[in-house]
């Protein structure tokens, strides 16, 4: 058998210099010491302690103290017994966490994948600590959260956080010069550079912005036009994809090294058959839910590939057996394959429309998440699609029962 301890120290480094994650690069360390004297440990930005308020154009005072940032780190575990490459039926074989650090208690917290919102319980088997080491582990993708320093703990976590998604340039030379880009109350882009310790909004808006992401090193952003550009550290934007009308709401994502463009469509229309005026027994189950009758529901979604020569958001339909997933402050994507589920081809998204109404008990059972199938067109809540709703909810018995008697190590993470 293959001493792997032995290989050459410029190999290693040609290795690890492939590695698409700074976890990647701590798992790999963790292999042996030969290993880790070779390939040096992954910089982390130093981020500000605190940062200052995004200025209010509009004059309104902000009685904030500033801002704390914190990362979220949206990680797929794999079982370590079950090869996920070749046994796509087993129904427990991924599970799907993020991961909260750097928040100014310095807990470290799971939370659901695609929103902003605590599990709110555990199992009582689930271990303390849970080391990732001890898993199969690909970093799915990251986000950045903003959080008021108000002291206003009566809005909980949720009442403390920037509601609009943050991303962040991190220099490869300093690990004290970074930049944040997000978007303004008023629809246009601010972004924080660390060398000028202020916020800058950016007054480029034709219309108001969707969404941010760095992709392949840089900062892009789309408005609800679906005109997208890419945004220079110098403020300046530059158009780098028409606009795509049609849809309600805009997403960048990145799949394969490919930029997306993905457009939901809502509607404040019922479901079918639901909106029948059949007799009194209707009229009085409205207005017990009307906000389930009101609210805004995704009916379907557009995906579209950008050609950077023509500057043309080309559609496509078909995902290439991946699934693209739209969360509340980050968009990512995954093969089906590394999943564990049998085909791809759909877009997982976070949603505040799905209800099951008129449950035996009388009461509104509420799904945030929904899935839509590119390829036929149906759409509904997480539940109703079980080879996806295992990735979520509930942890899979091989959490638990995993051996988890090592000590915990900087990768572990407390529950």
């Amino acid at each position: 058998m293959a001493d792997w301890t032995q290989l050459p120290k410029e190999l290693l480094e040609l290795i690890s210099k492939g590695l698409d994650s700074s976890f990647d690069v701590i798992r790999f360390r963790s292999v042996c010491s030969m290993w880790r004297s070779t390939v040096t440990s992954p910089k982390r930005c130093r981020l500000a302690p605190r940062f200052p308020v995004i200025p209010d154009d509009g004059g309104i005072v902000d009685t904030s103290f500033g801002f704390t940032l914190s990362k979220r780190t949206i990680f797929l575990l794999g079982s370590p017994e079950t090869n996920i490459q070749t046994d796509p039926s087993d129904p427990s074989t991924s599970w799907i966490i993020k991961v909260e650090e750097e928040v100014p208690n310095n807990r470290i917290q799971l939370l659901n994948p695609l929103s902003r919102s605590r599990f709110d319980s555990l199992p009582n088997n689930f271990p303390k600590p849970l080391n990732l080491l001890d898993f199969r582990v690909f970093e799915l993708g990251e986000e950045y959260v903003l959080h008021y320093l108000n002291h206003l703990s009566y809005l909980g976590d949720v009442g403390n956080l920037y509601m609009e998604k943050v991303v962040l340039s991190c220099s490869d030379n300093n690990v004290n010069d970074f930049v944040l880009l997000t978007i303004h109350v008023s629809g246009k882009l601010a972004m924080f550079k660390s060398s000028d310790k202020k916020w800058t909004i950016i007054q480029d808006m034709p219309s108001p912005y969707d969404d941010v992401i760095l992709y392949k090193g840089n900062f892009y952003a789309v408005d609800n036009t679906g005109r997208t550009v890419l945004v220079g550290l110098d403020f300046e934007t530059r158009e780098v994809g028409w606009p795509v009308f049609g849809g309600d709401k805009k997403f960048l994502v990145e799949s394969k090294g490919e930029l997306l463009l993905v457009d939901m469509y809502l509607s404040i229309e019922a479901e079918e058959g639901s909106c029948s005026w059949a007799g009194l027994g209707f009229v009085e189950e409205y207005f017990e839910n009307l906000a389930f009758y009101m609210n805004e529901r995704t009916v379907r979604f557009k995906v579209f590939k950008l050609d950077e020569v023509g500057k043309e958001w080309v559609e496509v339909k078909n995902l290439d057996n991946r699934v693209l997933f739209l969360g509340d402050d980050c968009t990512f994507a995954a093969s089906a394959e590394d999943l564990s589920v049998c085909r791809g081809n759909c877009i997982i998204f976070a949603d505040n429309f799905f209800y099951a109404v008129g449950a035996e008990d009388g009461t509104s059972e509420r799904c945030d998440v929904g899935v839509f199938d590119l390829e036929n067109g149906s759409i509904g809540p997480l539940y109703k699609f079980p080879q996806f709703s295992k990735l979520f909810w509930p942890p899979p018995c091989w959490i638990s029962s995993t051996t988890l008697d090592q000590a915990q190590v900087n990768t572990g993470v407390s529950a």
